[in-house]
Parts: C-alpha cells; structure tokens; sequence
C-alpha cells in the first residue's frame, strides 16, 4: 500500500460486501456520491481492477485508518 492508498470495504443490500484497494481521491469520491444520495453508479480503479459500484444498492461504506507503523528500538 503506497501513501496515497486506502483500503475501503463496501456493504451491499443483500449481505454482499467488498473491498479493495483505492487511491484516497477515488475514496473520497465515492464517499460524496453516496453523501449526495445518487443512485446511478460510480466507477472506482483499484489495485486489482476496476470495480462499478451501484450507489443505490450501498448499504454502508467503510474507509479504513492509514496504518501506523511501529519501530523496534532499545527499551
């Protein structure tokens, strides 16, 4: 994961769920689309392709923290 990445996992009605790999702005995107309550659909590039998401189908969005890493050094 580069520093411009993150992970989003999305929740269809249905029970489906997905995740994938995003740069920040298409998450960002995503997150407008579904706060403006379109029910078309959104196209997302992420690391394994490119998904087409039906924005009116979107039960929830979940947008994971960057991870923080941790160093080892003398106690």
């Amino acid at each position: 994961m580069t520093a411009d990445q993150v992970r989003v996992e999305i929740g269809f009605d249905g029970g489906q769920i997905m995740s994938a790999l995003v740069t920040a702005e298409a998450a960002d995107e995503l997150e407008r689309a579904l706060g403006a309550r379109r029910d078309d659909s959104l196209s997302l590039d992420a690391e394994d392709g490119r998904y087409t998401v039906a924005l009116g189908r979107v039960v929830y969005l979940k947008r994971f923290a960057r991870e923080g890493r941790l160093g080892f050094g003398n106690v």
